[in-house]
């Protein structure tokens, strides 16, 4: 049975700041380069990693320099349908 976890939406932003931060700098890629190669503004990049606060598009951008797509991609895509009937309405 999986662990209920309980945390904020400020925990959840913050912890994947963190790892966008570990990934940056496992790849030996400064802050500034970020901003070079993602197109996402310095300040944007800087705050981010500080709050956790980032536009979806700007996270994208960021997750495409760093070859990390696919986890950006993989999100919600196993949407399962509840009923036969979803899946006739998806179809239309």
């Amino acid at each position: 049975m999986e662990k209920l976890e309980w945390e904020t939406i400020e925990e959840i932003l913050e912890k994947l700041a963190k790892r966008v931060s570990r990934v940056r700098k496992r790849k030996k890629i400064s802050q500034e380069q970020l901003s070079v190669m993602s197109g996402v503004s310095f300040g944007s990049i800087k705050r981010f990693e500080r709050t956790g606060q980032i536009s979806l598009y700007s996270l994208t951008r960021i997750a495409i320099a760093l070859d990390c797509v696919y986890e950006i991609k993989k999100l919600f895509t196993e949407v399962e349908y509840l009923n036969i009937e979803e899946v006739f309405n998806d179809k239309r």
